[in-house]
């Protein structure tokens, strides 16, 4: 009991992440790809599938994926045909690009990019499929338009000369809610040289003939977002750390766990030419190893309420391990809502427990 009483006052005093939901990205294994339709488990959430229109668009790609392979997928419909959740790989990637967006962002890289268009405000531009503005007040000097008396139509006259001219811009603000990205000029310094506090010396260097998966850093946090947290190695090289790769427990906000100039180790876990993944998590035991033989299907066991959705409610059995009473066993969400208090234990029964895939189904007992 009073190991249910710590993981209490653990839950009470951090925000739990909620189950994802229509619109969310979710992480699977490719369990077959068959019939113009990819299935993916998705653990609690059951099992996904990207077929008809959604297959098709992105058919060449994923042709050749086998069974085994983890993708990053956005929900669609949480009861689609068949009982299956309903995944889009196309949508995934567009969030893909608002992420890298975020990265650019954090360590502030330098973009050399071509003017598209202007209006009386600032600059138009492009970058990886996404329509980006650079304001007039985020100008260097030697592109500002120095228009007395401030005439707007004058301000535009001297910014329409700058169209299809290349300029050296950062990003300053990501809102991919707003379906907004914003740009500065003024990392340039007088003499027009760019300015970056990114390490570049080893830009073109082959990340895979650097590092090794599984290689053990101290790091330095030098960004934090939703999705993860940035972190730059001691040969200046640097990585993310995704939000589901900080902690076995679930996180809700980064922010409240790290600041930037945070020293953290690291573990490589994931290697491309051009950059690397990084795990914080994976330097402590999988809490799913330690109850190995604990559980069974049958079993009573305690566990305190965390998180009502429209997937039912979400338990702690012990920390980092949870479980999931789902919706079909109320009557609605409103049902689910009446029988549960956050942070009070209640008793279940194990009705699904499979260790491989961490998935652990209760049943109110």
């Amino acid at each position: 009991m009073s190991e249910i009483k710590i993981e209490e006052t653990k839950i009470l005093n951090n925000d739990i992440q909620e189950l994802p939901k229509v619109d969310d990205n979710v992480e699977g294994v490719v369990i077959a790809n068959e019939k113009n339709s990819l299935y993916i488990d998705l653990g609690l959430l059951g099992t996904g599938v990207i077929f008809g229109r959604e297959y098709l668009i992105i058919k060449d790609l994923i042709k050749n994926i086998q069974p085994g392979i983890k993708i990053t997928s956005k929900i669609l419909s949480l009861e689609g045909e068949n009982g299956y959740v309903e995944l889009s790989l196309k949508e995934a990637k567009s969030a893909e690009v608002w992420q890298e967006a975020a990265k650019k962002m954090a360590d502030k890289s330098v973009l050399s990019l071509f003017i598209k268009e202007a209006n009386k405000g600032g600059l138009i531009v492009n970058w990886q499929g996404l329509v980006g503005f650079v304001p007039v007040s985020q100008l260097s000097e030697e592109h500002y338009p120095k228009v007395a008396g401030g005439d707007k139509n004058r301000i535009l006259a001297e910014l329409t000369k700058l169209i299809n001219e290349r300029l050296e811009l950062t990003i300053i603000n990501v809102d991919p809610a707003e379906n907004k990205i914003i740009f500065s000029e003024k990392h340039l310094n007088k003499g027009g040289k760019a300015v970056s506090k990114r390490n570049n010396k080893n830009k073109d260097v082959n990340m895979m003939e650097k590092y090794s998966i599984g290689d053990i850093f101290d790091a330095e946090v030098i960004g934090v977002v939703d999705f993860g947290v940035f972190c730059k190695l001691p040969s200046g090289d640097e990585g993310l750390v995704h939000i589901s790769e900080i902690s076995w427990s679930l996180i809700a906000d980064p922010k409240k766990l790290y600041s930037v100039g945070d020293k953290v180790t690291i573990k490589i876990i994931e290697i491309n030419k051009e950059k690397i993944s990084l795990s914080i998590k994976a330097l402590t035991q999988n809490p799913w190893e330690g109850v190995k033989g604990k559980y069974k299907e049958g079993d009573d066991v305690k566990a305190v309420a965390i998180k009502v959705s429209e997937h039912g409610v979400l338990v702690s059995v012990e920390e980092g391990i949870y479980g999931l009473v789902h919706i079909s066993e109320f009557n609605d969400l409103e049902d689910v809502k009446d029988k549960f208090k956050l942070g009070e234990i209640y008793n279940f029964k194990i009705k699904v427990f499979d260790i491989d895939s961490e998935k652990m189904i209760l049943t109110q007992k």
